[in-house]
């Protein structure tokens, strides 16, 4: 009797628990999952629900369904199984060219054309492969990185397998345009732009007008050079004026001589233990700033 009333518990809690477990792993799980972080806010480089980047919110989604993807776009690009746009399924990578430079967006199909992702000016947000206005003509591909009737495990390995070890995102001038905007609260809703080179059609419009309405930015010649990387050098110039920094300390980082017109920047930062250099005792004068960089530099301002 006791044995039998063992294996009708057995039984009970199995049939409690298979529903949960069947539908763990699957496109509607995974799409469900995703959508509960709409309106989550953009951050460049975030990963966590606190906020995300584009790239951060589908690593994440994908690692909650217990699925691991890479960290970039750069990277989820390179993973998976390339996916004509007439065979999209429910749960694939959607790609985009925001930037001009090649792949700079992703989000996740949910089917009837439309697609789930953190973007800068709403956040997480389901948009439409066919907006005339900005997607369909950005569209470059899509990647199908799981199969849902697949072992999990095998996938896992297979993702890893394809995936680069590391690979350092750099932050473009537009990028920062916008943290900076949204940082400083600056006024985003009047545009007023004389840059050849930026238009409607790109994503940080409004915060390109609104730095360069505070002095903080400056074109080149009639350019912004939305998409051109920066150097710590000039990032320090930067998060001086942006946030009207003041004080000195003598850094001595081996690589800044006292007459580079970047020394009084960087050692105003020293000053504010906003910078320390590198171990090798350096600042990295002509170093492109990357995403954990420029984030780290605004955390240590705000904190």
């Amino acid at each position: 009797m006791k044995r039998l009333l063992t294996l009708v518990m057995a039984s009970l809690l199995f049939f409690s628990f298979a529903p949960e477990f069947a539908s763990a792993n699957s496109p509607t799980s995974l799409v469900n999952t995703a959508k509960k972080y709409m309106g989550t806010p953009y951050r460049l480089g975030g990963t966590t629900p606190t906020a995300f980047d584009c790239s951060g919110f589908t690593q994440y989604v994908f690692n909650k369904e217990g699925l691991s993807i890479p960290r970039t776009t750069g990277q989820q690009i390179g993973v998976g199984t390339s996916i004509s746009k007439s065979n999209l399924e429910v749960g694939d990578l959607v790609f985009f060219n925001t930037s001009g430079r090649g792949v700079s967006h992703v989000g996740i199909y949910i089917g009837s054309n439309n697609f789930i992702h953190a973007s800068v000016s709403k956040g997480v947000m389901v948009s439409s492969l066919d907006d005339p206005y900005y997607w369909k003509s950005r569209y470059i591909g899509a990647r199908r990185v799981a199969n849902f009737t697949d072992n999990v495990a095998k996938e896992e390995k297979k993702v890893a397998a394809a995936a680069p070890v590391k690979e350092i995102v750099y932050a473009t001038r537009g990028e920062i345009a916008q943290v900076l905007a949204e940082k400083l609260e600056l006024d985003m809703t009047t545009v007023n732009i004389a840059f050849k080179d930026v238009d409607e059609s790109n994503p940080h419009y409004e915060a390109i007008s609104a730095v360069a309405e505070a002095n903080i930015f400056s074109g080149d010649a009639g350019n912004f050079n939305p998409d051109k990387e920066l150097t710590r050098a000039q990032m320090a110039k930067i998060l001086v004026s942006a946030f009207e920094l003041r004080g000195s300390a003598i850094a001595n980082f081996s690589d800044v001589p006292a007459g580079h017109w970047a020394t009084e920047y960087i050692n105003i930062l020293f000053y504010h233990e906003i910078t320390t250099g590198y171990l090798d005792g350096t600042y990295g004068l002509t170093d492109k700033v990357s995403v954990g960089q420029l984030n780290k530099f605004i955390d240590r301002i705000n904190n």
